[in-house]
């Protein structure tokens, strides 16, 4: 935050109010303009959309370039009946990575992002600021100012009018969006757990080729061993090494593409015959059941494919759609079409059929290789992870936990030890116990199937609300990803007790987790809401509050962005004194993906000066990270300290009726405290005296007469207040946070009881506290313990 100061002898003319305004108001569009098309210009030079596309391979195409390792074994886990339904296979691969990665992703999907952020989260975000869909409405107008707040308004008529009234008008729609955003990350967390498994399994299963001596128990140790130190490195980041990524994605799209050019030139040529969909007709007429349950090896050729969107943020989608339609989609054609066409002649190798088709003389590096690309696919997942539970945490929908920065350059490069921790657990036990690469498969079906069905879902609303796109179009859309979401659905379902049962029981696991903290925070926040401190009754109290008023500042920790918290009062009631300076601390998260530092902080005086009590709103976005407790305690009183000297400055302008100016003018200046933004009374005197441009040569003397007056008073007022803060600042800081325990009432349901007092009360437990959270030092700490009754 810039520091403002204010030299009363610098405003003497009109070329110094000029001076005065750009002082007063940093040149924020500006900067705002460029984060808002900072994502739009990435498109602007060829050679950097290359370079993107480039890097983009090693991010967002480890999952979906590993999946030849184990599609084919997992689509004929029985061996191979009848060679045709080999074509039929690789008929429905085919047209499965043209309809669902190429059509529905890359064209379409991934224009839904928010300001370059992808996943349903974003899709989430983006509705609730084209409707008012959170279900904590702790929103407010001047949210909507922001530079990366980007909504629209409706005509009342419109079809986009009418469902957006049809989602806000009852709870129980906005809860079930709600759910259904959560099972979708529910089930990103499941495949986080799952595909570290099964491609680093798939890939080390070479080594038992290679030494046929070698046994399966050694390869699993291998598979674990690398699990294990995948997991322990997150700490340390992945920035060192990403640029290694890249490469070996590449390096490895390039070898499974030549490989399948060789293979279709040596084995069998008519391979290429299931370009036709004839032959998928074919393969379900001659199989009926078996077919159709073998869509569950299909499905896993375009795993990976939610990476592309949700994977977005670094990349812009010219870069990601030429990755693709360049590099991935005809490499990954070739190598299906290569293993299919080894198959003809080798039917009886389905189970290692990826390995078996690799030439001798390039066996061993193709096989390190393959394992450097999994272990690239695996970050990729366990990186997403962490993401999608930082961003529940930021919608009230998660626990709180420690997110951790292991980069100072990428924002999205986080690690969270809790989290990291539990994965490397699941993740081995899956590994473990399934043994085997088929029941694996069959799970992460069932969590990526379920994953796409949310984002139809949601891009049926996007389409509606945000992009307004005819209903008829959004039926197309609609229909044809569930024709072939749906079918690949009700396929996995007869895999349920073949593997497919564990990212369900993983979905319900962190889906009962979520729900109950989000509800238990919902009710704090209602009952904070309906018991906040009367502003009548604060004023009633006079200058000292009732209280002896001590050196020193509080800041007070509330979840209330307008009123005085209950804790307050509870505060003062059992305390005989109260700290000089009191500042009411709301930590708000917004829908969007960033809050600009400019914009974060929003300050307003409550009661009269002689109270010296503040309001201060900290607002971050989803991908934002509460700093470290010096930067952002500096960063607020830089924002107090400017919205007192603001404020004085519109105080100066109350005398302007003496100057005889317009009477538009000096309204303008004596309502421009009716916002507490510091940045919008900014805003307000600026846009003030450039109006006085407009005004005759006697009217700008009058108006530069009356700022010269203004400031001396402005110098008057401010010096003390601000020496007051700074001295109070030095004589120390105390956070109070409030230690709430929230119970259900004794009449309340039995389920209610068992969410509140059980399992919400749990995870109070087990969740890392407000001070870890806030990063407050210990000895700054002042903890007000309550307990209410919801």
């Amino acid at each position: 935050m810039a520091s403002l100061s204010i030299d009363n002898e610098e405003i003497g003319n009109k070329g110094r109010m000029w001076a005065l305004q750009q002082q007063l108001d940093p040149p924020m569009d500006e900067e705002g303009g460029g984060l808002r098309n900072r994502y739009d210009e990435k498109d602007s030079s060829t050679l950097f959309l290359l370079q993107l596309a480039f890097q983009s391979l090693g991010v967002v195409y480890g999952d979906l370039g590993t999946s030849p390792l184990y599609v084919f074994y997992n689509t004929f886990p029985d061996g191979i009946k009848d060679p045709e339904d080999v074509i039929g296979a690789l008929s429905l691969i085919i047209y499965s990575l043209t309809l669902v990665p190429l059509l529905k992703y890359v064209f379409i999907v991934c224009r839904a992002n928010d300001n370059g952020q992808g996943g349903t989260f974003a899709l989430y975000s983006l509705l609730c600021r084209h409707a008012k869909l959170k279900t904590i409405p702790n929103q407010d107008h001047s949210d909507e100012k922001l530079t990366t707040y980007s909504h629209s308004t409706f005509h009342e008529k419109s079809f986009a009018a009418k469902t957006k009234r049809w989602l806000e008008r009852h709870t129980f729609r906005k809860n079930s969006l709600l759910v259904l955003v959560l099972v979708g990350t529910c089930m990103v967390i499941g495949d986080g757990i799952l595909t570290p498994a099964i491609s680093v399994l798939s890939a080390v299963q070479g080594i038992k080729l290679g030494r046929p001596e070698m046994s399966t128990e050694i390869v699993l140790v291998v598979a674990v061993i690398i699990l294990v130190v995948l997991f322990c490195l997150q700490h340390r980041g992945v920035e060192k090494i990403t640029w290694i990524f890249a490469p070996i994605v590449l390096l490895w799209f390039l070898l499974i593409g030549g490989i399948g050019i060789y293979n279709i030139i040596k084995y069998d040529s008519s391979a290429l015959k299931a370009f036709s969909p004839l032959y998928i007709y074919r393969y379900f007429k001659r199989g009926r059941k078996e077919s159709w349950t073998s869509l569950g090896g299909v499905m896993l050729s375009i795993t990976g494919t939610e990476a592309l969107f949700a994977d977005l943020s670094h990349f812009s989608v010219a870069s990601i759609q030429i990755a693709f339609t360049v590099v991935v989609f005809p490499c990954l054609l070739s190598a299906y079409s290569g293993q299919a066409a080894y198959l003809l002649k080798n039917s009886d190798n389905v189970v290692d059929a990826f390995y078996r088709s690799i030439p001798d003389s390039i066996y061993w590096p193709v096989l390190i290789i393959a394992t450097g690309a999994a272990v690239v696919a695996s970050q990729a997942t366990i990186t997403a992870t962490f993401s999608v539970i930082k961003q529940a945490a930021a919608v009230y929908c998660f626990p709180r936990v420690k997110v951790m920065h292991t980069s100072e350059k990428m924002l999205s490069h986080i690690y969270i030890p809790e989290i990291n921790w539990i994965l490397m657990i699941l993740c081995i036990a899956v590994t473990v116990g399934f043994r085997n690469q088929s029941q694996i498969g069959n799970a992460s079906g069932i969590a990526v199937v379920i994953v796409m069905l949310v984002t139809t879902a949601l891009m049926v609303l996007i389409m509606l609300l945000v992009w307004r796109w005819h209903w008829i179009l959004v039926l197309v859309f609609t229909l044809l990803s569930l024709v072939v979401e749906v079918t690949y659905f009700s396929a996995l379902l007869f895999k349920i007790n073949q593997g497919g049962w564990v990212p369900l029981v993983i979905a319900a696991v962190f889906l009962t987790i979520m729900c109950a903290w989000h509800y238990g925070t919902m009710k704090r926040y209602e009952f904070e809401v309906h018991s906040k401190v009367s502003m009548p009754w604060i004023l009633g109290l006079g200058p000292s509050l009732g209280l002896v008023r001590v050196p020193g500042v509080g800041l007070v920790y509330t979840e209330l962005a307008r009123g005085v918290p209950h804790i307050f009062s509870h505060f003062f009631t059992n305390l005989p004194a109260l700290h000089s300076v009191v500042v009411f601390v709301c930590i708000k998260y917004l829908p969007v993906h960033t809050v600009l530092e400019e914009e974060r902080f929003l300050v307003r005086r409550i009661g009269s000066k002689d109270f010296h009590m503040f309001r201060c709103v900290a607002r971050y976005g989803y991908k934002d990270l509460h700093k470290k407790d010096d930067d952002f305690e500096n960063k607020l009183f830089d924002s107090l300290f400017r919205f007192v000297r603001l404020e004085s400055m519109m105080e100066g302008f109350s005398d302007l009726d003496e100057y005889s100016l317009d009477d538009e003018l000096t309204r303008e200046l004596r309502n421009g405290l009716s916002g507490y933004n510091g940045d919008e009374l900014s805003s307000t005197v600026d846009e003030t005296i450039s109006s006085v441009g407009s005004t005759t040569v006697n009217s700008e003397l009058q108006a530069n007469n009356a700022i010269l007056t203004s400031n001396q008073v402005i110098s008057q007022i401010t010096n003390g207040e601000l020496q007051l803060l700074r001295n109070c600042r030095d004589s120390g800081v105390v956070h109070i946070l409030g230690n709430t325990v929230v119970t259900a009432r004794q009449d309340s349901s039995l389920w209610k009881k068992i969410a509140i007092d059980y399992v919400y009360a749990l995870l109070r437990k087990l969740c890392r506290e407000n001070t870890v959270v806030f990063n407050v030092p210990c000895e700054s700490l002042l903890n007000v313990g309550q307990v209410i009754h919801v």
